[in-house]
């Protein structure tokens, strides 16, 4: 896949094999920035940038799946890895403390180490951690 669009901290749209697809990351939750109903979030313009700079377009990827193909919301779910270095965006996220471990069942492959990433950003007070109450 490739990447067409950063839409916040945890949400792309790909192009997969043709298609654009809007990718929802599995296990994770960045703050909010783009629901109507909602104030943005504390750190959720920084995850977005964040995400955008990990991500920039037309940046190749491999999209793994889990369990559910697909949300309430009829996004793909999926586990982000840039094709050049391997980097497994959605852990990263959570690593710098730009997201928060967030596990729905049945999708779970990694959620351990998300729970684990967390623990070490938010003890480093790397990111939303220390930016943000509660």
């Amino acid at each position: 896949a490739v990447v067409e669009h950063v839409v916040d901290g945890d949400t792309v749209d790909l192009i997969v094999d043709g298609t654009e697809q809007r990718v929802r990351l599995i296990g994770v939750n960045t703050p909010e920035t783009v629901d109507r109903r909602k104030p943005v979030e504390c750190f959720g313009p920084e995850a977005k940038q964040y995400t955008v700079a990990l991500l920039p377009v037309g940046t190749p990827v491999l999209l793994e799946r889990d369990v559910e193909p697909r949300d309430d919301y009829g996004r793909l779910l999926g586990y982000v890895h840039r094709s050049a270095d391997g980097l497994f965006v959605n852990l990263e996220l959570v690593w710098q403390g730009y997201a928060a471990p967030l596990t729905i069942e049945p999708n779970t492959t990694h959620a351990r180490d998300f729970i684990d990433a967390a623990s070490a950003a938010q003890r480093a007070g790397r990111g939303l951690w220390a930016a943000c109450d509660g």
